[in-house]
């Protein structure tokens, strides 16, 4: 399902979201390559065409959510691999006993997680549906060039309650609204100014706390749009979901990555990326409001230093010539 800004409601008709896909990969050559499908029908690639090219696959990926609908032919390619994108709520959700993601999750022969940290001392993540090989949100640098200008507003793109709470060992760990409340009247701490790009919530439960709220589903209505609105801002400010900053796994978004990439500083809550990821320069972690306008006033104190680290940080770590090799490595392994 998804949401259709022509006609300003939710639909479950294909035409708008396989729009999207095509326009997201007509420009990378793949034509009519690509197929968007639903239980009763499909839209690109004929489906008689569609199982000859699983026939002929090496490797079927799935991300994010494993397929609730098992055909025959995701059988067909040599192997499967799921990405993990969720880490911590996709563990205990395996943990608890959901039986469509065991049995979708079960189905791949490798399971990646972008959480760094399973597995640590004080990281409380299962390992259930495990083994986790680790994996981190690739970056096409081409497409996310160093960005022209300083730009003024801190910004962010956000879902303020995408899924529910999961509970594990009798804590309990939240979504985005439970973690943000604590940082709500941050514009009131600085003279820095915020825009956030949010769905869920009305825009007034920002604005009454000095942030600028515009519609999520605006911004990202079209790649281009959203590239451009993260590359006409000065530097993201995020607040992560409470859980992947109670459990400590080490999560970073690929939206924090395309900031990076266009030389755009990123603030972000810490999940326990300072554990393994440089975070005192271009990119700066926090644990509480005060720490968080001290980040705001060392990026704006060396804004032009913090924008070049910025940009090397995704190139050594986040560039798809640094993620992919090893993924496609480990997943054929």
């Amino acid at each position: 399902m998804g949401l259709c800004l022509e006609k300003e409601d939710w639909t479950h008709e294909l035409d708008y979201p396989a729009a999207y896909v095509h326009a997201s990969l007509g420009p990378f050559g793949f034509g009519d390559r690509w197929i968007y499908r639903d239980n009763y029908r499909s839209l690109g690639m004929p489906l008689e065409r569609f199982v000859e090219v699983c026939a002929g696959a090496d490797l079927l990926i799935l991300r994010a959510v494993p397929f609730w609908n098992w055909r025959t032919e995701y059988e067909l390619p040599r192997r499967r691999a799921f990405i993990d994108v969720d880490p911590g709520f996709t563990q205990i959700t395996l943990a608890n006993g959901d039986q469509g993601w065991l049995d979708g999750v079960a189905r791949c022969e490798r399971r990646f997680t972008y959480g760094q940290r399973l597995g640590a001392p004080d990281c409380p993540i299962p390992d259930a549906g495990g083994p986790w090989l680790k994996t981190l949100p690739p970056v096409f640098l081409p497409e996310w060039p160093f960005a022209a200008g300083e730009a003024t507003l801190f910004t962010s793109v956000m879902r303020w309650q995408g899924f529910k709470e999961v509970t594990h060992n009798g804590i309990n760990y939240g979504q985005r609204d439970k973690e943000f409340a604590t940082y709500i009247d941050l514009p009131k701490l600085t003279t820095q100014k915020f825009r956030i790009a949010q769905m869920g919530i009305k825009p007034e439960m920002l604005t009454s706390h000095g942030w600028e709220s515009v519609p999520g589903e605006v911004i990202s209505r079209t790649p281009s749009s959203y590239r451009q609105f993260i590359q006409q801002s000065r530097a993201e400010f995020s607040v992560p979901k409470n859980g992947y900053i109670e459990m400590r796994g080490g999560w970073f978004s690929d939206r924090s990555v395309c900031y990076l990439a266009s030389g755009r500083p990123v603030l972000i809550a810490d999940t326990g990326l300072r554990n393994w990821l440089p975070a005192d320069e271009g990119l700066i972690a926090f644990t509480n409001p005060p720490e968080a306008v001290a980040g705001i006033e060392r990026i704006n104190g060396d804004y032009k230093r913090h924008r070049v680290t910025a940009r090397r940080l995704a190139e050594d770590f986040f560039s798809t010539e640094k993620v992919l090799g090893p993924f496609l490595v480990e997943a054929m392994n």
